[in-house]
């Protein structure tokens, strides 16, 4: 599948676009749950990022020696990236296992941060997949692989606006834009795309949060704990000033284990938002035509084709 393109509709002078790539969603059911029926029956719901191009082809990510993924700790960055020619992974967890309904526009934000910043696919396929484990109070316990959800195309765009058109003094702000390319309407059910609020097309505010502790002020998300915070460098940190919350510009905030942001509804319909026409390549409804399946392979039987059809498993 490809990486789908954007029709400028509106000629919107005001829509920069900082990156594009192909975004992937799974979600994972509660330990012992072998199958899932509901949002209830759910312990996590991942997003995975692959920028493919942008404003810079480089991008800067935090070294892995300075934060090897398991630590989780964050990092310096350190570690240039090609993103045109090397595969970068970004997987993101959400905090409320769900996507912020699009349909109650600047409603409630979801927050979520960036759990694994990878240039090795096997660390996000390893990261998704299944696990035994020995607990001293419960016994044996068994945490089921993550089941691929949805996927398509996104890009973050900078948005500069002005509520006044007499007000010549803009303010800006990023979005995160996607469209699906699987599973494709209408053939598809959509049972857990609906029940995690994973539209067709959406676009979102996003806020990056400020790591700082004296900058934390009050919020509604307890966030991490410390020491998971990301540990942006200093041309990245010093861009909040004492701001808690800053644009995803440049989008290399997301480059950094444990980045916290939030998610803000801002519509379903793109076109209508912001002037641009998402466009998919040709549609297609078999697995075999699934980057995500391609990619990062199914961890149960009938996964693969329960993402073209929309279905639980």
């Amino acid at each position: 599948m490809g990486r789908g393109k954007e029709l400028d509709t509106k000629s919107p002078p005001d829509i920069e676009i900082q990156e594009s790539g192909e975004i992937y969603f799974f979600y994972r059911p509660k330990v012992e749950k072998e199958e899932a029926h509901s949002s209830d029956d759910i312990q996590r719901m991942y997003i995975v990022l692959r920028p493919e191009s942008g404003e810079r082809p480089v991008e800067v990510k935090q070294d892995v020696n300075d934060s090897p993924p398991k630590t989780a700790e964050g990092g310096h960055g350190a570690q240039e990236v090609n993103i045109e020619k090397q595969p970068l992974m970004r997987l993101i967890v959400m905090g409320r296992k769900s996507l912020p309904d699009p349909s109650k526009k600047r409603g409630r934000p979801s927050w979520g941060f960036v759990e694994l910043v990878t240039t090795n696919i096997q660390d996000v396929k390893d990261a998704l997949k299944g696990e035994e484990y020995d607990t001293k109070t419960r016994g044996h316990r068994h945490k089921p692989p993550a089941r691929p959800l949805a996927e398509g195309f996104y890009r973050i765009l900078r948005h500069h606006h002005t509520k006044d058109k007499k007000d010549d003094n803009k303010k800006m702000h990023t979005h995160l834009i996607y469209k699906l390319e699987l599973p494709s309407e209408p053939e598809s059910e959509n049972q857990p795309q609906e029940a995690l609020n994973v539209e067709n097309e959406a676009s979102f505010l996003i806020q990056i949060k400020n790591p700082d502790p004296n900058q934390q002020g009050r919020t509604e998300f307890t966030g991490l704990k410390r020491k998971r915070r990301a540990a942006f460098p200093a041309h990245l940190q010093a861009q909040f000033g004492k701001l808690r919350y800053h644009p995803a510009d440049p989008p290399d905030f997301l480059n950094y284990e444990g980045c916290e942001f939030l998610l803000i509804a801002a519509s379903s319909d793109v076109q209508e938002e912001l002037g641009l026409d998402l466009e998919t390549e040709e549609a297609h409804d078999h697995a075999s035509c699934s980057d995500l399946v391609n990619t990062f392979g199914v961890g149960e039987r009938g996964s693969a084709d329960a993402l073209p059809k929309g279905v639980w498993v």
